[in-house]
């Protein structure tokens, strides 16, 4: 039985459960049609834009910094004033947005928690729904959990929240407005916003976003005007909302100073999404015959475009006053295997070490157990300064073809093409199954990582540079050999997921003519 409140226009598709009802009302509900229907033809607009570039992409054309916005780059301006709650960000751990991973999140010492529902996050109905209901909680400081004996609430400080509703390509099936399905940004973005802004005014500490997947300074204008019409829609102040923008694909790193500038009034600086920025490389030049990235695991932060990117993100920021986040090292704690966790410990402290030293203002973890580690690099540097702004990086000079210098092209080897089809089976099948942050060999993987995977099997197959190291030529025939052996190793770790529909997806996807934009479009409609 469907709510029977629902406002005009409005339908939900899945089945009804009552404990949903409170995030779901007819004010909230109406507050995302709103939104929907002032906004929604401007990002079909915007995602026909990206499919346009996309073809102008595969054609040859390479990106570049845009002339038509010369004056904002070399302007002189800065962004907003930022809250004291957003001064010190230091550490940011991020995760799911499940009750236990929550409570360890505010709990672990991190200055701030992104609260993610894309990318460590399957997007189903019930992990949608209940994670609205779970930070509602945390904010008023009521969330608990009884799990195996143990009682989880929350600790007398904790960390900021921000959270990350998904990206503008992906839609929220369950919502219908007017026979239209409802952009899974906007609703993220708009049931938390209506449930918890003004909440978050009065204690000073939101309401605060990241940003994911944009590819232009029009999509940071979209969410700007979103912001204005949401504030002005609830009785805020205008301002009130802070965001910061995740450069994780290639051609936004052309168009950081517009975005910052799109975004000042609400701008709470830039994040180097590292690993969808190697996952939209791939993607974006797909079809050049001369691009082909080495294995997954040699392209590092300092590989050339990824350093070429990372420090022209730092100085951007901090010439216009902005935080500059620094992204994720996938490593997690070892615990049965002191060897192996020193190592991935001495991983960690390296790549903390080399952001704070560069000068970023804080970086990202994805375990608490990295909390203090990473912590003690940052403080190690900053001292108990809450922020690095003032360090302006007027050394550094990014050209156009630094940001294309995409270098190691080899090698290319049988480990390296098995660990992708493994960990693309492994993650597609424990997503389908409701998991969206996946331990898999040490690493933490999420969509992202995943992503790069699955991709770069498929153009390993498709590029003439797709050539093992022992001389063989990657092509379809020889991942359909692997895809069954790997699927058996996945198996025989006892995980839970649905590992034989995943190693089915994952063939269609790797060996297929055409490349599909985002896996998880296609999985989404797997979802019940």
């Amino acid at each position: 039985m469907q709510n029977p409140q629902l406002p005009a226009g409005v339908s939900i598709t899945a089945p009804h459960n009552p404990a949903f009802d409170s995030v779901l009302s007819a004010e909230a509900l109406g507050f995302v049609a709103k939104l929907h229907r002032q906004f929604e033809a401007r990002r079909q607009q915007l995602l026909a834009a990206r499919a346009e570039r996309v073809k102008r992409l595969d054609a040859g054309e390479r990106p570049d910094f845009l002339e038509s916005t010369r004056a904002v780059r070399e302007g002189d301006w800065r962004i907003a004033a930022l809250p004291p709650a957003l001064h010190q960000r230091r550490v940011e751990i991020t995760g799911p947005v499940d009750r236990k991973m929550i409570i360890n999140a505010f709990n672990s010492g991190a200055d701030s928690f992104m609260a993610d529902f894309e990318d460590a996050n399957t997007p189903n109905w019930d992990n949608q729904i209940q994670g609205q209901i779970n930070l509602s909680e945390a904010i008023r400081g009521t969330i608990s959990l009884e799990q195996n004996g143990k009682t989880y609430k929350l600790a007398d400080k904790v960390a900021v929240l921000q959270v990350r509703p998904r990206g503008w390509h992906l839609d929220e099936k369950h919502v219908l407005v007017d026979g239209q399905r409802v952009s899974g940004g906007l609703f993220d973005f708009g049931l938390f916003l209506f449930h918890n802004a003004r909440e978050q005014i009065a204690r000073g500490a939101g309401p605060f976003f990241y940003l994911p997947k944009m590819e232009s300074h029009l999509e940071a204008r979209l969410w700007n005007d979103v912001f204005i019409a949401a504030q002005d829609e609830l009785g805020i102040p205008r301002g009130s909302i802070k965001a910061t923008v995740l450069i994780e694909t290639i051609v936004a790193a052309f168009e950081m100073d517009e975005i910052l500038y799109e975004l000042r009034e609400h701008s709470a600086g830039l994040n180097a999404g590292r690993w969808d920025y190697i996952f939209s490389a791939i993607k974006k030049f797909k079809a050049d015959r001369e691009f082909c990235l080495a294995d997954r695991a040699l392209i590092t932060m300092t590989a050339p475009f990824m350093r070429a990117y990372a420090l022209l993100l730092l100085k951007t920021c901090h010439r216009r006053g902005a935080p500059a986040i620094g992204g994720m090292s996938a490593l997690i704690p070892i615990k049965n295997d002191p060897e192996k966790n020193a190592k991935a410990m001495a991983g960690i402290r390296a790549d903390k070490r080399r952001d704070a030293t560069d000068g970023y203002d804080g970086g990202w973890v994805a375990h608490p157990g990295l909390v203090g580690p990473a912590m003690e690099e940052f403080v190690a540097v900053l001292g108990d300064k809450p922020n690095q702004i003032g360090k302006t990086r007027e050394d550094v000079q990014v050209r156009a073809a630094e940001l294309l210098d995409f270098r190691p092209e080899a090698p290319i080897t049988e480990a390296g093409l098995r660990n992708n089809v493994n960990v693309g089976i492994h993650y597609l099948g424990a997503w389908l199954a409701g998991s969206g942050a996946v331990p898999i060999h040490n690493l933490m993987e999420d969509a992202a990582t995943a992503e790069i995977s699955r991709s770069q099997v498929w153009q390993w197959i498709h590029s003439p540079k797709g050539v093992l190291d022992d001389g063989r030529k990657v092509d379809a025939a020889m991942v359909r050999a692997l895809i069954p052996e790997e699927l058996a190793k996945v198996q025989a770790t006892g995980a839970e997921g649905h590992f034989d529909k995943a190693a089915r997806i994952f063939e269609q996807m790797a060996t297929a003519a055409g490349f599909t934009e985002f896996l998880t479009l296609p999985l989404y409609e797997e979802l019940a």
